[in-house]
Formats: structure tokens, C-alpha cells, sequence
């Protein structure tokens, strides 16, 4: 999936984010506006996808989360499911190894039990074949809601406490955190919607409760290198507060 890009984006290692999640909306609109199939829009963004992960990737980025298939598009129309299912499987062929190469690690998070039985073996074989790679971690989320998230994270912990291994009283923030899906991984810095749409979507709920937002009007399918470069510098350019205020933050900025 990454190649050689030839733009440069001029953004600091100290206002990189570490991670960047995306919720890729506007394939279909992008698909009308050219008077093509939904599928073809969906097609589209792939290469879109392509563009990002080798910006990222090449810009520092250790995370990137890409929201592919929420828990709630089931209800689309089911031969637009079927395709994207079918698309899914295809990527997982032919992109995996090009991810693997460039050194990236896969990982896929979602209820998978809605899955057939050959996609699921397909997120298997993708995810161990790149689980060593340390250049960055690109996680796909696939039939992944943030209110699923956090329901199996508690039910974990409500196991514990069932088997004694936990009192009710030990149950924190963090705990319940290391039972999410991406637990292991850092927060996201910078959560990107694309299509001008201003809403989260069920996406990371837990996540994103200090990310930076950014909301871009263009489609997913045109969303590349330069949109992609765009993000990342406006992050550059805010400061992030975690509730502290001004003055808090120029004293913090003063001992460093």
C-alpha cells in the first residue's frame, strides 16, 4: 500500500500525532457526483486509503485507525453490503503482503461473528503474518461500534469480579481501558471525518474524549497526499489542553 510520494508536508516530530483516526464518509456521494455505482465509490476510496497509509506512514504516524465498516451499515442495502464485503476480502488478498513489506502491522477490530467464515479466516491470516512489524500499526475497523467496544470491555470485567479475580472496588478508568479493543495502543491525537459531516458516529466513543478534531468537506475517495497533509498541519497548529488552562500550559511549556 505505500509507495514513493513526492510532497513533502513540513510538520515537526514534536506536533506529529502519534495516532490518527478517520472516518471515511462520502463514497457514495462521491459515486453520484460522477455518476457512478456506489460500488465504484466504494472502489474508489480504496486508493484513497492507499494514500493515506503511505502518508502517514512516511510522516511518523504510529497509529492509524480507519473507521471501514460500522456495526450500524448492516442496514445499508444488501447488495451494497455484498460488495463491500467482496471488497474487503480483495484488499485483504492483494494489500496485505504490500503492508507487510513496508513493514506495517495489521490489525482488525470489530465483532467479527457476522463475518463468513472465509473473511474471517482471510483477518486471521493478515494480522499474523504482519504482527511483528514495527513501522506502524494500521487498524481497520469492521463491523466495530463504540457502544460494542465498551459493552465487551465491561462484560470482561464483570467476569473477573464473577471469578473473584476482582473486587468491585478495583475497577478504574485504566482497567477498563486495557479491555478495550485498541486499549494497548495511545489514544488518538487526531480523529479526521471526511464529506463534511460533523459527528462521531458511534466511533471510539471511549477514545476520543481529548482528540483533536478535524472535519474536511471533501469526499473520501479525493481525500489523498495533499488533504491528508492538510490535517496534519492544522494539528500542528493547536494546543492541546486536557483541562488545564493557559497559564498551566506556558508554565509546562517553560520547564521543558
Amino acid at each position: 500500500m505505500t509507495g514513493n510520494v513526492t510532497a513533502e508536508i513540513p510538520v515537526s516530530a514534536d506536533s506529529r500525532p502519534r495516532h490518527v483516526a478517520i472516518i471515511m464518509d462520502g463514497n457514495n456521494r462521491w459515486a453520484k457526483a460522477h455518476r457512478l455505482t456506489g460500488v465504484a465509490g466504494h472502489k474508489a476510496g480504496v486508493n484513497a486509503v492507499k494514500a493515506v497509509v503511505e502518508t502517514c506512514a512516511r510522516e511518523g504516524v504510529e497509529v492509524l485507525t480507519l473507521f471501514a465498516f460500522s456495526s450500524e451499515n448492516w442496514r445499508r442495502p444488501k447488495d451494497e453490503v455484498s460488495a463491500l464485503m467482496r471488497l474487503f476480502l480483495i484488499a485483504l488478498e492483494r494489500e496485505v503482503r504490500k503492508l507487510h513489506r513496508n513493514n506495517i502491522r495489521l490489525r482488525i477490530i470489530g465483532d467479527r461473528s457476522a463475518f463468513s467464515p472465509v473473511l474471517r479466516e482471510h483477518m486471521d491470516k493478515a494480522e499474523e503474518l504482519t504482527r511483528n512489524n514495527t513501522q506502524m500499526t494500521l487498524v481497520i475497523a469492521a463491523n466495530y461500534g463504540g457502544h460494542w467496544d465498551i459493552t465487551q470491555a465491561t462484560r470482561k470485567v464483570a467476569e473477573k469480579v464473577r471469578a473473584g479475580e476482582l473486587a468491585p472496588s478495583d475497577i478504574t478508568d485504566d482497567m477498563i481501558q486495557q479491555h478495550l479493543s485498541i486499549g494497548d495502543l495511545p489514544m488518538p491525537d487526531l480523529m479526521i471525518r471526511t464529506a463534511g459531516e460533523q459527528r462521531i458516529s458511534n466511533f471510539l466513543l471511549w477514545h476520543l474524549a481529548y482528540t483533536e478534531f478535524y472535519f474536511s468537506p471533501v469526499f473520501w475517495p479525493d481525500f489523498k497526499h495533499e488533504e491528508m497533509g492538510k490535517a496534519l498541519e492544522a494539528y500542528a497548529g493547536r494546543q492541546r489542553r486536557f483541562g488545564q488552562t493557559d497559564d498551566q500550559i506556558a508554565a509546562k511549556a517553560a520547564q521543558q
